[in-house]
């Protein structure tokens, strides 16, 4: 897309903490993710030699690392500049040739070569409005061939508005004391008053009308989080109809 005076810029949305150099050295370690399960579940889709993966809003690297062996091509995306420097230096450590990096966002991302069979992003959507999702899934619907799979993961609150209070002090009282621990109470406060974190009754009606069909859906027992396994409609179904 094209940038105006009128587009949301991602940049300056990424949160602060993400352009920092030193907060960043920590930051696989806080976060604690294995992106072993989220690999598995890739090939288990057919993730293959021959497949090329974008991970969107790559942030260090840590899926498109572990993921790089099983496929031909994997483009690593982030706005963060000082992220993906920490993934490159990773990917050179380990030798790996057929890891790319590019800065840019959901909304500023062009896909080069042949589509991408699979996108995959976890916790980096809840960056952009809503208006700015629907735009974004759109945006990679397109750069996905047909039948191409989405593996989306993120804080998608799946109980219902009157729960929310519960449901989010709930989850507030599960954060870390210390920052190096973990998330902290006050890290996750200011996530939820300055980002974007939506319903899943409002993010999988963007889903089916940006070109997917949900295959899979996964809800956290806690309600805070959801996973989603979409592939892009065949060209002679409409993007907005039903299955047949």
């Amino acid at each position: 897309m094209p940038p105006t005076t009128w587009m949301f810029d991602e940049l300056a949305h990424a949160g602060p903490e993400h352009l920092d150099p030193g907060y960043i050295a920590t930051y696989d370690h806080k976060a604690g993710t294995d992106p072993a399960e989220d690999v598995a579940v890739l090939r288990g889709l057919g993730l293959v030699a021959s497949s090329t993966l974008v991970d969107l809003g790559a942030g260090t690297g840590s899926l498109a690392i572990a993921a790089a062996p099983f496929c031909r091509r994997v483009v690593a995306v982030d706005v963060s500049s000082a992220m993906l420097d920490v993934a490159r230096e990773k990917s050179k450590h380990l030798g790996l040739s057929n890891v790319e990096f590019v800065r840019a966002g959901f909304l500023s991302y062009e896909h080069s070569g042949e589509p991408a069979d699979f996108v995959y992003s976890r916790n980096a959507l809840h960056h952009l409005p809503d208006f700015w999702k629907a735009v974004a899934l759109r945006r990679i619907a397109t750069i996905l061939r047909t039948n191409g799979i989405l593996r989306l993961r993120d804080l998608v609150f799946s109980f219902e508005p009157a729960q929310t209070e519960s449901a989010i002090e709930a989850w507030l009282a599960k954060a870390a004391h210390r920052p190096e621990e973990g998330w902290t109470r006050e890290e996750l406060d200011t996530h939820l008053r300055t980002e974007y974190s939506t319903f899943s009754w409002l993010l999988e009606p963007m889903l089916n009308a940006a070109g997917f069909q949900i295959r899979q859906t996964e809800y956290s027992g806690s309600g805070i989080y959801a996973a989603y396994v979409c592939s892009t409609w065949p060209e002679s179904l409409t993007r907005r109809g039903t299955q047949t």
